[in-house]
């Protein structure tokens, strides 16, 4: 058996137990709703031999399922959604569906001022805001463009997208084209100001490909300090002397004279006697 949700919460769940199932303002109805969008008699729910068949009795604003304007004699099925002007309910198979009966509820467009103010707004799929009756999101305001945004919903992620309004979409006073939204976030089209209630969410950031990463260098040890002793040169002492035992490489050593050089130094000197004696011999001579 089928049961019907609000997916306003408006009001407890509904079963659909009777073989004829009435909606609408008037009521003798099963199910009265006084939404300005909803006829006096606006559609009913069928059972035959276990289905469920729903047909809209001309209504203005037309009944929708899953987004899908229906006639007469549509079958319904667990899971899906119904649009009666601006109500939604959600058909539901409690044996078979309670995991998403438990997330049907769980964003909400609430009117904080302007035309509607108080109502409060289920936000399933994809739902249009404007003053096209088409919309599901229907306003009057002659601020607003027919259709002038769209709201859809994935993976629990809410977004507002533009659709080239004349007068623009701000969340929270910024003027925007395409946004994700928080609860607690205000949206404001024309007169019309909304406020976001939902689970909070984490929108994960993109990485920015372009920052600079830093990363730490290797530690390397310090370097030991060498505490050379110098010992202070005396006064006296050669400043030439004193440098080259300060540094070795300073220091020029001069080669010890061989044998050999020191035999032929010997000569020379004996050599160069002769010849001076010579030399004298030669000048007594000469002066007798």
């Amino acid at each position: 058996m089928l049961r019907i949700h609000f997916s306003d919460n408006r009001q407890a769940p509904i079963w659909l137990a009777d073989e004829r199932f009435t909606i609408g303002q008037d009521s003798r109805n099963s199910l009265v709703l006084a939404d300005a969008d909803i006829g006096p008699f606006h559609a009913e729910v069928r059972q035959d031999h276990g289905f469920y068949y729903l047909t809209d009795f001309g209504s203005p604003a037309g009944t929708f399922v899953n987004d899908e304007r229906i006639g007469a004699r549509y079958q319904i099925r667990a899971n899906d959604r119904v649009r009666l002007g601006a109500v939604e309910l959600l058909f539901v198979d409690p044996a078979k569906s309670k995991a998403k009966v438990e997330t049907a509820a769980r964003w909400f467009l609430q009117v904080i001022k302007g035309e509607h103010e108080g109502k409060k707004f289920h936000v399933t799929g994809s739902m249009t805001f404007g003053r096209s009756v088409k919309c599901e999101l229907c306003f009057g305001d002659l601020e607003l463009s027919r259709r002038h945004c769209e709201f859809f919903l994935k993976d629990d992620v809410l977004e507002v997208k533009d659709l080239a309004s004349a007068n623009g979409v701000q969340v929270n006073q910024q003027k925007v084209s395409t946004a994700v939204l928080q609860p607690g976030d205000q949206l404001k089209m024309g007169s019309v100001t909304l406020l976001v209630i939902g689970p909070k969410i984490d929108v994960a950031q993109a990485e920015d490909e372009d920052a600079t990463v830093f990363m730490r260098a290797i530690d390397l040890p310090k370097p030991i300090k060498s505490q050379a002793v110098v010992s202070p040169a005396p006064a006296s002492a050669n400043p030439l002397r004193t440098a080259g035992q300060a540094n070795p490489a300073l220091k020029t050593s001069v080669p010890a004279a061989a044998p050999e050089t020191r035999i032929n130094r010997l000569l020379l000197g004996v050599l160069a006697l002769v010849v001076v004696a010579a030399a004298a011999t030669l000048a007594a001579k000469t002066l007798l």
